[in-house]
């Protein structure tokens, strides 16, 4: 269990809800979630379901109709056609992360997977005895990987690259020719690749791209997406995986004994969302645009930060060394001095040293308000 990590953005909301028990005003920014409501069709479908009777036990791999759905909507989005026996429906993006990770990763086996990044990864990878190998992310190049830095880094005991697209923490976005080299690189080795692509539908621009399209990778690609992310579903818990079947049939296998099923209720919520209106996204893809852009130009009039356009999600990653400051030292400053909850790059892995991290999930006004006392508490320092 001391192997186990965490998720350092709820650690930072408990000091931050103790301060405002303490009469103190937060501005949180710490939490990767949507502020947006759950659209309404979907919850209307939630509600329909419980009133028809969507309460008992499901399928542990998921209703055919919502692997159905889903089969349909990664062939239209990604180009490949794929058959419903190689979905998996799961409570949450965390499942595709855990399971295929148990069912393949022995002791001493290596993970490659991105630094800094979601901190499941390297959680789960410890967790396993496994060797966990960092790619640090490159600023200089829009947080992509140094593809030949991975390139040295696979060797005979690789048996899983880590790929996440649009990035937590830094909202990078892996270029179509990026993953047309990667997919060269591991194609004919005996690894397979696990592609988070939660924010595929959070873009800023262009169209997303995924390994999952490239020749060869669909026997070797585990897609992990959902609908936390895309449709304000996160306290809804339902994700899923797309895979080869055997694999598939392992993950199943593993929901048998952990899980036993995805609340059924919520698989019919899921089922109208991807098959309903979809404006609801497009509307909050625009405003984390204006969102994105609010933040990213007043965090750079800020003495000290640098802050790259991000490409997709909905986090802010500045660079920071040019307060002099730590990462863990700046987070807890802001947060007990300027009333800001954010997150340490370290949060997310030793190269997340020199950076913040800023959810701009939240209203303009909350940005605004974060921008300015932030700014002050940075021209504050500077002057100590």
């Amino acid at each position: 269990m001391q192997q186990l990590g965490t998720e350092s953005a709820f650690d930072v909301l408990v000091k931050a809800r103790r301060l405002e028990a303490q009469g103190r005003n937060v501005v949180h920014m710490e939490l990767g979630e949507p502020d947006f409501a759950t659209p309404e069709n979907i919850v209307e479908a939630a509600k329909r379901a419980l009133d028809d009777g969507w309460t008992h036990y499901g399928p542990s791999q998921g209703y055919p109709e919502l692997r159905e759905a889903i089969a349909e909507h990664v062939a239209a989005t990604r180009g490949v056609r794929v058959s419903p026996e190689r979905v998996c429906v799961v409570p949450g993006g965390k499942p595709i992360i855990f399971f295929p990770m148990l069912a393949l990763v022995e002791p001493g086996d290596e993970v490659l997977y991105p630094n800094p990044a979601f901190p499941i990864y390297e959680s789960m990878i410890r967790y396993l005895d496994a060797a966990p190998v960092a790619l640090p992310l490159v600023e200089s190049r829009g947080f992509a990987l140094d593809l030949d830095m991975l390139a040295d880094k696979l060797s005979p005991r690789t048996k899983m690259l880590v790929l996440n697209s649009p990035q937590n923490p830094t909202g990078g976005v892996l270029a179509a020719d990026d993953l047309r080299e990667i997919a060269r690189l591991v194609r004919d080795r005996d690894l397979v690749v696990l592609a988070d692509e939660i924010y595929s539908r959070i873009l800023y621009g262009g169209r997303h791209d995924s390994i999952l399209s490239f020749d060869g990778m669909a026997e070797k690609t585990i897609l992990l997406d959902g609908f936390s992310k895309t449709y304000a579903m996160t306290g809804w818990r339902i994700g899923y995986g797309v895979m080869p079947e055997w694999l598939a049939a392992a993950v199943t296998r593993l929901m048998v004994n952990s899980n036993s099923c995805t609340a059924s209720f919520t698989q019919r919520a899921a089922l109208e969302a991807l098959r309903g209106p979809q404006e609801s996204v497009a509307r909050m893809v625009e405003e984390f645009g204006r969102r994105r852009a609010a933040i990213v130009e007043g965090l750079n009039r800020i003495p000290g930060f640098r802050c790259a356009w991000p490409g997709g999600a909905f986090y802010a990653f500045p660079n920071i060394t040019g307060t002099g400051m730590k990462s863990d030292e700046l987070a807890g400053h802001l947060l007990e001095h300027a009333g800001v909850a954010c997150l340490s790059g370290t949060a997310f892995g030793t190269y997340g040293e020199g950076y913040l991290r800023f959810s701009y999930a939240t209203s303009l006004a909350n940005i605004e308000e974060a921008l300015r006392r932030v700014e002050s508490a940075a021209r504050d320092l500077a002057r100590v």
